[in-house]
């Protein structure tokens, strides 16, 4: 079953179970899905599907940490709570260590030096490790390994 597939069907079932706030935030992504596929006239894909849930959780955490600056704990709730079912959705994480270990990888394999790298070696990584690692993580380690 695709990804996308076990959205749809998690959708039905939020539906039959009238749970509204789930409900609302799978037609939320599924509706991202669609704008692409029509915007792109592609068929989305699991990996195009695990970006638009990467995307969708980052504005998720972007406006939890908005809400509480704002002082409005009521909105970063319905916003975590948004993120928790969206992150269902997204694969196993890599830890802090693997990203470390598979940027050094690619550091060496690529034989990037200093800064002016920075580019190529995140092209690369970003191929290697899109949707299996936070991308906030992954460039924090790309400039360390390239700042050796």
């Amino acid at each position: 079953m695709s990804l996308k597939d076990r959205i749809t069907e998690d959708m039905k079932n939020a539906m039959r179970a009238k749970e509204a706030d789930k409900l609302t935030t799978i037609r939320g992504l599924l509706a991202a899905v669609k704008q692409k596929e029509v915007d792109e006239r592609v068929v989305v894909d699991d990996v195009a599907l695990i970006a638009i849930v990467d995307k969708l959780v980052k504005q998720r955490k972007d406006s939890i940490a908005q809400f509480i600056a704002g002082a409005r704990q009521d909105l970063a709730d319905k916003e975590a709570a948004e993120l928790i079912i969206l992150e269902a959705y997204l694969p196993q994480r890599m830890s802090a260590d693997e990203i470390n270990a598979a940027v050094r990888a690619i550091v060496t394999e690529l034989g990037a030096k200093g800064p002016a790298d920075m580019g190529r070696v995140m092209a690369a990584v970003k191929a290697q490790l899109a949707g299996k690692a936070d991308m906030g993580l992954v460039s924090g380690a790309v400039k360390l390994a390239l700042a050796q």
